[in-house]
């Protein structure tokens, strides 16, 4: 770190801290670290309810991204639905796999947009705005979804819907990262996906209780819960603190120390807290003030944005669509009943919730690196057996293949599902943290675009027909993506923003950052 980055961060801050008499600010920056360091993780639970309440809130706007997600897979499950935008096939309603895929993917690639205008907002106006811009979004949304009487007027609802709900997805790990104390981090970042899974598993519920009615309720009223979580985070909203991160790199001191306290506590001195933040972006300066798409690619910050955006592009190599979003059909195409089917999907998403729940410990005793690839390696080994299940003609096999799916859960959201997130708050850096989540945002809608798309093909009964043999094709894809989260994987547990940042730039091995020592830093 140079000499005149740090005399920028001083004299920055030095205009408006509170602080102690005798310290500078590069010793403000210092204590505040070494406060960071010394923080156990009870210690934040009892001392910093603020801070834990205003993470599990933003963190908490992904359960509308989770209803969606799950919904999308889970409708086709509904005959009433397949009725009113499908067709008769063998006797039975039947939704083309075609406008399966225009469906199912069009909720994804308003995602990609989605995720690049909230970016430019949450930088713009803050990350409050850009939340509320989503729940307009997301309102309009669900609307569409629910008075659709054609397939195209479906789509156009799908589409709004899920441009908003590229909102959610930015906004949480945004939000949390900047705002939490470092041994809150990977919990608060990792709560995001907890959100996506509570989603998942009231979508699951919704389908059980709504699925078996004959008219179009069965339906609109899973489409309509979801104005229950528009509702909510629009009434706490209001008193939300915005994050001080975004009003230093607006040159607002004042506002972020009002932010700061509002989070911490009026009594508290946040005087080291706020040299921290200044340090770490003036340190990056002149990016703060030019920051711009391109420089997401340049320098040390390309691989940075490699690691933001492959640990999402793992989640879908391991088939996260095939195996959790399409869950429900899954059963019903292997020959399980409906009631049987909606039991499982449910049993699914709750044996996922339990494994979010594991991750809040390991991610801080195991540790990023290590749970990750473990988990990859958990989930390829299932992937192969759910293909070699359905070789198997038996009834037992079904069951089998069926439990592996639970079992799936239970591995992916205690590892790759959770970790990601940490990963993506804790790899971008500062200037252009809001920039690189975009794009893993973004990444996450082209996927999930490409694999709603081919899914459908691969398993329908008027296509492929290739129901649980998929497995074979993801574990093969998840195989590929193991060896890649080997190499670029980093581990970030403990590490402040400007400890992170030194480490890119200065070309650390991602293999290494776990165990490399600052002894020489100065």
């Amino acid at each position: 770190m140079s000499a005149q980055a740090n005399i920028n961060a001083e004299q920055k801050a030095g205009d408006v801290t509170v602080h102690d008499e005798g310290l500078s600010k590069r010793d403000e920056a210092t204590i505040g670290v070494a406060e960071e360091h010394s923080l156990s993780l009870w210690h934040v639970v009892r001392h910093n309810k603020r801070i834990v309440w205003w993470c599990f809130f933003f963190s908490m706007s992904a359960i509308g991204w989770g209803f969606d997600a799950q919904v999308n897979g889970a409708m086709i499950s509904v005959p009433a639905f397949r009725a009113q935008f499908g067709y008769t096939f063998n006797g039975a309603p039947t939704l083309a796999a075609s406008w399966q895929a225009a469906f199912n993917s069009c909720s994804s690639v308003g995602q990609f947009f989605g995720g690049f205008f909230c970016s430019w907002l949450a930088d713009r106006f803050g990350r409050r705005l850009a939340l509320l811009a989503g729940l307009i979004l997301v309102t309009g949304g669900i609307f569409g979804e629910i008075f659709a009487n054609t397939n195209a007027e479906f789509l156009i609802g799908k589409l709004i819907l899920g441009i908003g709900l590229g909102f959610y997805l930015t906004v949480g790990p945004l939000y949390c990262s900047e705002i939490s104390p470092v041994v809150l981090r990977g919990i608060s970042t990792a709560g995001v996906n907890f959100a996506i899974v509570i989603g998942q598993l009231l979508s699951n519920a919704a389908i059980k209780g709504f699925g078996g009615r004959s008219d179009t309720w069965a339906y609109k009223g899973p489409f309509s819960l979801q104005f229950i979580f528009v509702a909510t985070l629009a009434a706490g909203l209001p008193f939300a603190p915005e994050s001080p991160w975004y009003y230093v790199r607006k040159n607002r001191i004042d506002d972020a120390i009002n932010a700061l306290q509002s989070l911490y506590g009026p009594d508290v001195n946040v005087g080291p807290k706020l040299a921290i933040i200044v340090k770490t972006v003036d340190e990056d300066m002149e990016l703060t003030r030019t920051a711009k798409w391109v420089h997401c690619f340049q320098g040390t910050n390309l691989l940075r944005t490699v690691i933001s955006m492959g640990v999402f592009a793992c989640q879908h190599l391991t088939g996260i669509v095939f195996v959790l979003g399409f869950s429900t059909y899954f059963f019903e195409l292997a020959g399980l009943s409906d009631s049987d089917a909606f039991s499982l999907g449910v049993g699914v998403t709750s044996c996922g919730v339990v494994g979010n729940l594991i991750s809040w410990s390991v991610v801080n005793t195991l540790g990023r690196r290590k749970t990750f690839i473990s988990g990859m390696i958990a989930m390829t080994i299932v992937l192969f057996l759910i293909g070699i299940m359905d070789v198997i003609p038996t009834s037992a096999a079904k069951w089998v293949q069926a439990s592996l799916t639970v079992l799936y859960a239970l591995f992916y959201q205690m590892s790759i599902g959770a970790i990601a997130f940490a990963v993506l708050g804790e790899t971008s850096s500062a200037s252009l943290r809001a920039k690189t989540i975009g794009l893993a945002t973004a990444t996450q809608s082209v996927f999930g675009t490409v694999m709603n798309v081919v899914v459908p093909y691969l398993v329908n009964p008027d296509k492929a027909n290739l129901k649980g043999k998929v497995g074979f094709i993801f574990g093969g894809l998840s195989a590929m993506a193991t060896v890649w989260s080997f190499f670029y994987v980093p581990e970030l547990k403990g590490r402040t923003f400007d400890e992170i940042d030194y480490m890119f730039q200065s070309k650390v091995n991602p293999r290494v950052m776990g165990s490399y020592t600052f002894a020489d830093q100065e």
